[in-house]
């Protein structure tokens, strides 16, 4: 989970069970092999880090991030052959080889795909799995209200989100693996439905993840009255319902280098 400023753990787990399944799913297209050497771009808090390398029989598995508040709490999750290290993914290179690059829910903060992909292409064996999960929801209000936002006052040239401009498409990720000599690509657009107890919560989830480049952009003021202009907004296109049904559209990758 890089960028977008430092995180607020406790934010960031109220919908922790909510926030999990992306990975199981993203973990089933992986094939596991006899000692596997992993690296978890992003790994955040690393709870989910250990799960993959207790359910892969990794034989070592790091964890990067680039928030020491994540990695806090990350490495009270180490055991034998599982680490972290504060590390950015824009500065992954083929220093080291792996057998499997697995990500979830990271690399919509990262610019330029492009030279991503070609970075992480570097530091995979041969045969080397490739597992991506992006999260892709910028089609929904608790979005398009934040993307309307800036172009206003006085928001206009002081907040942007970088995640709308850094996620490509489906075609675009087929295209940018099979060029970077990937086989097997498996991509899917998923869509989880999310069942919170009202409205009032995708603020609440929203305000741990998206809404971070807004906090990190704008003042501590400007920031407050943002959210209050966007909470009005939202709360206007939601739909009143307890429970609330919040839809989220997310990008699954699996591929392995030839």
């Amino acid at each position: 989970m890089s960028a977008a400023g430092e995180w607020d753990v406790g934010q960031y787990e109220k919908f922790k069970a909510q926030r999990s399944q992306p990975f199981y799913d993203l973990l089933a297209m992986v094939q596991p092999s006899e000692g596997m050497r992993c690296i978890d771009l992003g790994c955040g808090t690393g709870e989910l880090t250990r799960e993959l390398h207790l359910r892969l029989l990794a034989r070592e598995t790091l964890g990067i991030d680039s928030s020491e508040t994540m990695l806090n709490s990350a490495r009270t999750h180490a055991v034998g052959g599982l680490s972290f290290k504060n590390e950015g993914i824009e500065s992954i290179e083929g220093r080291e080889l792996y057998d499997l690059v697995f990500s979830n829910a990271a690399f919509q903060w990262v610019p330029n795909h492009e030279a991503l992909f070609e970075r992480v292409a570097t530091i995979l064996r041969r045969n080397g799995q490739l597992a991506i999960q992006i999260p892709c929801n910028r089609e929904h209000p608790s979005q398009t209200v934040a993307f309307d936002l800036e172009t206003e006052e006085p928001y206009r040239g002081l907040a942007r989100s970088r995640t709308e401009e850094n996620v490509r498409s489906l075609e675009q990720y087929a295209a940018l693996l099979d060029q970077l000599g990937f086989e097997h690509v498996n991509l899917r657009m998923q869509i989880y439905l999310h069942h919170l107890p009202s409205r009032d919560e995708v603020l609440e989830w929203v305000k741990g993840t998206f809404l971070l480049d807004y906090k990190r952009t704008l003042s501590p003021e400007t920031y407050e009255k943002f959210l209050a202009d966007y909470r009005e907004r939202l709360m206007e296109r939601l739909k009143d319902t307890r429970p609330h049904l919040f839809t989220f559209k997310r990008i699954l990758m699996h591929a392995r280098k030839a």
